[in-house]
């Protein structure tokens, strides 16, 4: 049974950095993929950033492209989200998730962490 747990959230200004942590438990399917997305108040959970377990391809959302950075360790037993040039509205709750097939659509993720709150001031 694979689990998640996220953290690595605070408080930070904007143009800082913030790197968030994965831990995961339990075996990823090569066929499988492992996400980023993130919840504000009032809106729907939106994507962020994925990475395929077999191949490593990784994707990004347009929002946080060329600032936000996904990784894993070779072991594939962590997942990074680094976040460079913090802007207010990357504030949200943000997830790490398990998906068996797409690398986007929060439906198709069936395995979330707790969240982590991440706070960029002005």
């Amino acid at each position: 049974q694979v689990q998640l747990a996220e953290s690595g959230g605070g408080l930070v200004q904007a143009g800082e950095s913030l790197k968030l942590s994965c831990a995961v438990s339990g075996r990823l399917l090569s066929s499988s993929t492992t996400g980023w997305f993130r919840q504000a108040p009032g809106k729907e959970r939106e994507f962020v950033a994925s990475i395929r377990t077999g191949s490593g391809n990784t994707y990004y959302a347009d929002s946080v492209k060329g600032r936000f950075t996904i990784s894993r360790t070779s072991a594939k037993t962590m997942l990074y989200l680094q976040m460079n040039d913090l802007k207010p509205e990357d504030t949200a709750v943000y997830y790490c998730a398990r998906s068996r097939r797409g690398y986007r659509d929060p439906a198709e993720f069936d395995l979330w962490g707790q969240g982590t709150q991440v706070t960029v001031s002005s």
